[in-house]
C-alpha cells in the first residue's frame, strides 16, 4: 500500500494504531522525516519539493494531535476497560472497527490537498521514475505473496497475522495457532484478489498523474484517496467484507480463549500505547488522560 501520496496516509494511520509499532509517539513525532525518506523509494524529490512537504506533514500533525487523537484515546480506555471486564464478540468489536475506517478517511480526506499539490508538481522524469518504481514494486509483492503455491500462501498468512497478534498478546498457544490458521484457510485466494486490486488502484494513480494537467485531476486524486472501494467490483466488495467481517471474528474467538497472561498482556500494551499518546504536547489539555 506505500506509495507516494498513500505513503503519508498509511505512515499517519500506522503512528496512531500501531498494529505492530513499539513505541507511538517514536513515528508520530518523526512523520516529516520518515515520510520524505519512505517516498524516495519512488520518487527522487528535489529539495524544495522535499522542504513543502516536511512542511505539510507538520500542518496535518498538529490536525490530527488537536482533532483526532483525543477520540483513538477514547477507544483506547474503553478497549481497555471491555478487554479486562467481559469476553468481547464480533459485534462487539464493530464499533472499534469503524472508529478505524472513520479514522482513516479523515485522515484520506485532510492530505488530499498535499497529495494533489505534489503529484501535480512532479516532472516527466520524476513520473517514468514512479512508473518504473511501481513496476519494481509489483514485482516483488507477486515474488512474495502470489509466486508460492495456495497452501503456503495460507501458511504464511497465517504467520504473519500470528506475529502482529503476538505483539498484543504475547506467545499464543497451540489452539490459538491452529484458529488462526483456520483463518487463514477461510480467506482462501485473498492474496491474488487482494494484489489484483492494488494494482488496479496503482494503475489508475499512474494513468492520473500522467494526466495531471487535465481539470479534472484533482477530483480523481481525491477519489483515489478517499473512495479507494468505487474501483472494485460487486465480487471484491464481497470479498472484501467478509475479510473484514472473518478478521473481527478472529479477533474475538482469541479473545476468548485468551489466559489470564495473555489478557493482562493485551491491557499493559494498550495502556502503554495511550500513555505514549497521552502524553504527546499537542494535544488539548482537556483530551489528555492521566496516565496512571
Amino acid at each position: 500500500m506505500r506509495c507516494t501520496c498513500r505513503v503519508l496516509l498509511s505512515l499517519l494511520f500506522c503512528s496512531v494504531v500501531l498494529a505492530g509499532c513499539s513505541r507511538a509517539t517514536l513515528v508520530y513525532r518523526n512523520l516529516d522525516v520518515l515520510v520524505p525518506w519512505s517516498l524516495n523509494d519512488y520518487l527522487d524529490l528535489n529539495r524544495a519539493q522535499q522542504d513543502r512537504l516536511r512542511e505539510r506533514i507538520r500542518t496535518h500533525l498538529a490536525w490530527h494531535c488537536r482533532s483526532q487523537l483525543p477520540d483513538l484515546l477514547d477507544d483506547l480506555q474503553r478497549l481497555q476497560h471491555d478487554s479486562s471486564h467481559r469476553r468481547l464478540d464480533g459485534d462487539q468489536l464493530q464499533p472499534y472497527y469503524r472508529d478505524i475506517r472513520q479514522a482513516i478517511q479523515a485522515i484520506a480526506v485532510e492530505i488530499t490537498p498535499t497529495a494533489t499539490e505534489l503529484l501535480r508538481a512532479l516532472d516527466d522524469a520524476q513520473v517514468r521514475e514512479l512508473a518504473q518504481a511501481l513496476e519494481a514494486d509489483q514485482r516483488e509483492h507477486r515474488e512474495q505473496y502470489l509466486a508460492p503455491p495456495l497452501p503456503q500462501q495460507i501458511r504464511e498468512r497465517a504467520e504473519r497475522m500470528g506475529e502482529r497478534l503476538e505483539h498484543w498478546l504475547g506467545p499464543l498457544d497451540a489452539a490459538q495457532r491452529q484458529r488462526v490458521l483456520a483463518w487463514s484457510h477461510s480467506l482462501g485466494e485473498q492474496n491474488a484478489r487482494w494484489l489484483s486490486n492494488r494494482e488496479q488502484w496503482q494503475r489508475e494513480l499512474l494513468d492520473t498523474v500522467r494526466q495531471r494537467d487535465q481539470a479534472d485531476f484533482a477530483a480523481r486524486i481525491a477519489r483515489l484517496l478517499q473512495d479507494r472501494e468505487a474501483l472494485l467490483g460487486d465480487a471484491d466488495r464481497a470479498a472484501l467484507q467478509h475479510a473484514e467481517r472473518a478478521a473481527l471474528v478472529l479477533l474475538a474467538d482469541l479473545h476468548g480463549m485468551a489466559d489470564a497472561r495473555q489478557r493482562e498482556h493485551l491491557v499493559q500494551r494498550l495502556q502503554q500505547m495511550r500513555q505514549d499518546l497521552a502524553g504527546l504536547e499537542c494535544l488539548p489539555a482537556s483530551a489528555a488522560p492521566a496516565r496512571a
